[in-house]
């Protein structure tokens, strides 16, 4: 069973500037991305509920991905 989770990609000022989504604890976000592992993580059910933006690609692959029954009731 794959484990997501989201990372930061950070700004030149060191905050927040997109969110990816990664799998079991990937330096790479599923759009590619390669992302910094000192960077803040949140939990896949967070992926529309943040300030900064998200990265469409890793939304459009992770919801491709996970059954949409675990995303209702989580």
């Amino acid at each position: 069973m794959n484990v997501y989770g989201m990372r930061a990609e950070l700004g030149r000022d060191g905050s927040v500037k997109t969110w990816h989504m990664m799998k079991d604890g990937a330096l790479t976000a599923l759009c590619g991305h390669d992302l910094d592992a000192a960077a803040p993580l949140e939990h896949d059910s967070a992926w529309s509920h943040t300030k900064e933006p998200v990265c469409h690609t890793c939304g459009a692959l992770y919801l491709r991905q996970v059954p949409y029954e675990s995303m209702i009731s989580g």
